[in-house]
This record gives C-alpha cells, sequence and structure tokens, in this order.
C-alpha cells in the first residue's frame, strides 16, 4: 500500500527558485506540491481549499504582507513552515524566529538541505507537544548512558531535543550560558548518533591564536608557512566519518568564517599550502555563549552561516532556571569526587543543600561542581554540613552594574573586578580563571577583546 503522500505548499515569489524546490520535491518522491504562490493573498486562497504538511515560506514576497505576516497566520492554524531566504538583517531574522518556524533553509540551497529540514520539521512537529521522560533517554542501542542529570521541565525540553536530533545529520547549534553543559549535550548527541563509533572531535575555537585556528581545522601542507617542517591533518580531517563539536563558534576570526561556510555548503575544504579539494563526511555541532544576534548586528559574525549553523538550535537552561536539579546534582558530584578522592563520604545536610538551592550560580552546573570537589576534599569524616561558596554569593550583578550598559561592558567589569581580587593573577588556585569557572585560555582571550590591560585593574 502506497504511503499517502505529504502535501506541501510552496510561498515564493521568484519562478527559477520556486521551480526548483518543487523539482527536488517531486524527484525525492513522498510529496505533493500545491499550487505554487507567489503573495500571501495567494497563499491564503489555496489555504481556504487545502490543508497542506508543510509550507515552504520565503521571507520577501510580492505584495504588502510579508512572509512573516503569513507565517503568523499560520502559527496560529498549527500548520508548521520552514522559512527560505537568501539573507536578511538581525532585525529581520529576529522577528522572524518570534513566529516559531520549524526549520531555516538557506538560499542557494542543494538537495539534500531541503529534505534534510523537511525531515527535521516534521520531527519537530510530531514531537512539539509531547514530554519525554528522562528515563526514556537512560540508555539506547549502542548502550549510552544519559549523562544529563535532572527531572526539570526545562532539561526535559532539552533532553527532548536531543532524543529528536540525534539520529539525523543535521548541523545543530548549542546555545546557553557558560557552564550550562553545551560540551556534556553535544557529546551524547553524538553517542546517540549513526556517527557513535567514530571519531567525536572537540575544538575550543577562543582558545586558539587566530594566526594558527586555520591551520587547526583544515591543516597544512609541509612548507606551507615557516615552521611548517610536515604535513598535518586538521580537526576535521581528523572527525572524518564522525562529529566535530566547535566550542565557542561566536569567537571565530571572521575571516576564518568564511572558509567553515564552505565546508557546510559544499562538504569540502583545502589544506593551507594545497589548491587539491579534500571531500569530508562530518556532522558540525557548534556553541556559543553570545547573543549572535548582536554579533552579526556588528558585522563579527556572518549572517550566511548563522543560518547554516542554526538548522537546529538546542538552548541549555541556566541552573538557577531549573533549581529543583540541584539536589540530584549535588548527590552526583559528591558521588563522583567521593569516589575519585576515596572519601567515605555518605551524607549531605539538608541545610547544606539549602545553601546551594539559594545561590543565584553565575557559573551554572560547572560552578557547581566545582564548589562540590573542593568541598568533598577538606571534608573530613563521613557528613558534608556546609559548602563553600567564597565571595561569590554576594557577586549579585545586577546589583553592581548600570542595568542600561551593553553586555560587553557588564562583561568587562565583572572581569575587572575578579582581576583586582586576585591581584592580576589569572592562572591556578584562586586564580581569576578558576573564579570566573573559565579556562586560562578563554579568559585570556576575552580580556583582549575586551581591551583590558592586565597590568592596569583600577581603569
Amino acid at each position: 500500500m502506497d504511503r499517502i503522500k505529504e502535501k506541501i505548499l510552496i510561498v515564493e515569489d521568484l519562478f527559477v527558485e520556486a521551480n526548483a524546490l518543487q523539482l527536488i520535491l517531486e524527484n525525492a518522491g513522498g510529496y505533493e506540491i500545491l499550487p505554487i504562490c507567489s503573495s500571501v493573498r495567494q497563499a491564503l486562497r489555496v489555504l481556504e481549499e487545502e490543508l497542506p504538511s508543510f509550507v515552504m515560506l520565503d521571507i520577501y514576497l510580492k505584495g504588502t504582507q510579508t512572509g512573516i505576516d503569513l507565517a503568523h497566520i499560520l502559527k496560529d492554524r498549527a500548520i508548521p513552515f520552514i522559512f527560505i531566504s537568501a539573507n536578511s538583517d538581525a532585525a529581520t531574522l529576529d522577528k522572524a524566529k518570534q513566529t516559531s518556524p520549524y526549520g531555516f533553509l538557506v538560499k542557494p540551497f542543494k538537495d539534500k538541505d531541503v529534505l534534510v529540514s523537511l525531515e527535521i520539521a516534521r520531527y519537530h512537529f510530531q514531537n512539539s507537544y509531547r514530554r519525554l521522560s528522562s528515563r526514556s533517554y537512560a540508555t539506547t542501542k549502542s548502550g549510552s548512558a544519559n549523562p544529563v542529570i535532572g527531572t526539570s521541565k526545562a532539561i526535559q525540553e532539552v533532553l527532548s531535543s536531543v532524543g529528536i536530533v540525534a539520529m539525523a545529520e543535521t548541523t545543530v547549534l548549542l546555545l546557553g550560558e557558560s557552564g550550562t553543559g553545551k560540551e556534556v549535550i553535544a557529546q551524547y548527541i553524538h553517542d546517540l548518533s549513526y556517527r557513535s563509533k567514530k571519531p567525536f572531535i572537540k575544538i575550543n575555537c577562543a582558545a586558539l591564536p587566530e594566526n594558527l585556528i586555520e591551520s587547526e581545522l583544515f591543516g597544512h601542507e609541509r612548507g606551507a608557512f615557516s615552521g611548517a617542517t610536515e604535513m598535518r591533518q586538521g580537526k576535521f580531517e581528523q572527525a572524518n566519518g564522525g562529529t566535530i563539536f566547535l566550542d565557542e563558534i561566536g569567537e571565530l576570526p571572521y575571516k576564518i568564517q568564511s572558509k567553515l561556510l564552505r565546508v557546510l555548503q559544499e562538504r569540502e575544504f583545502e589544506r593551507l599550502g594545497s589548491n587539491k579539494p579534500i571531500q569530508i563526511d562530518v556532522r558540525v555541532i557548534a556553541a556559543t555563549n553570545q547573543d549572535l544576534h548582536k554579533e552579526i548586528a556588528a558585522s563579527r559574525f556572518r549572517l550566511d552561516l548563522f543560518y547554516r549553523l542554526n538548522v537546529f538550535p538546542i538552548t541549555l537552561p541556566p541552573l538557577r532556571e531549573r533549581k529543583e536539579d540541584i539536589t540530584p546534582l549535588v548527590q552526583h558530584f559528591v558521588n563522583k569526587h567521593t569516589r575519585t578522592l576515596g572519601k567515605s563520604i555518605v551524607e549531605v545536610s539538608q541545610t547544606a543543600v539549602a545553601s546551594l538551592i539559594n545561590y543565584h550560580w553565575p557559573g551554572n552546573v560547572r560552578e557547581l561542581e566545582n564548589i562540590v570537589e573542593r568541598t568533598v576534599i577538606v571534608t573530613q569524616g563521613k557528613s558534608i554540613t556546609a559548602f563553600e561558596l567564597q565571595d561569590m554569593q554576594s557577586a549579585d550583578l545586577s546589583s553592581r552594574y548600570d542595568s542600561t550598559q551593553s553586555l560587553d561592558e557588564l562583561e568587562r567589569q565583572h572581569i575587572l573586578g575578579i582581576l583586582r581580587k586576585c591581584n592580576g593573577r589569572i592562572y591556578g588556585s584562586g586564580g581569576a580563571a578558576e573564579m570566573l569557572q573559565m579556562k586560562v585560555s578563554t579568559l585570556n582571550h576575552r580580556i583582549k577583546k575586551l581591551g583590558i590591560e592586565k597590568n592596569k585593574h583600577d581603569t
């Protein structure tokens, strides 16, 4: 028995691109293409007679109404839609996001881009109202254990998204504050995927010197530059067949972003010093704690690259928004570090846990683990009666800084304040990197970007 075909409505005012979409879908099979529309008015006429499975919708259309206007109508009618667009400014992108699309397809697109976008949109739509328990993700066919601790609604929504996207091949963008566990989620997506037996390669885009990052990502030939005494494979080659995790993607230098865009579009690159293309089969997972829309508006991040990365975004909640997970997280970290350190701790007092629940957690789960580990180290006996929160408990940024300041200004003042406390020391125990819950290389990069002079902390 033949499968019922999904009805697709294409709303696109450029004939060539609308026709290309139609041919891709017809050649793929399983789709019925409704009459192509070039305006919102035409689309509404079709919708009076037909109920499409999905709408593929351009932002800019003929007439006075835009694709965003139609998107609001589709959202109200619970008809899933995917935006298709060549480019847009940050304000338009923000308006498009507010309509809750099920995907965003960037022009020019390939056959696979269209079909994968529809596949992801279908998963999103079918699972949009389903609540999955953490037990659903306890194990998989590959035996991968769920590394995410917690039962809060916020973290279950993350796990639901992970379950939807893991078996697909699409690019994933992980968003959220520093310390929320983006690397853990990236590894989990890889472990649940068909690529789980292949390499998982991690690279921190903020930790690499700008003059070396191209070589790190794409490799180089012997003699490509001074000191290149032999050929070297880059991270993308090392990840072939598997997954590459690009952490802190917002820190990637602008001139390298175009080369990454080519890898995402064409699945090929050249090593430094070579003009021979290398074909690659790699899934990309990127992560950032920055607002990429603001980076785009400031011309520090490419809009077309954002579209390519933002196929399936997952936002990780800060710990202060999932405080019901603190108790199981504390127990997990106590057990973990008790085993590692050979301690015999068997109890944590309710008063000690309450102090953690009342804390605001600027460093999120990473900060929580650090505090638990430090407490386990100094505890003599079998019970933890208190956790040491250092000076961070009084470091409420909202009471210290003017709310009209930009995020960069707030971050600059916060780093300066920590540097003063540490007498300018960045490395080691009690250093600024430890207090800020950052890697030393990341902190140095932020200090440089924000124009902070390390030996002058009174400005």
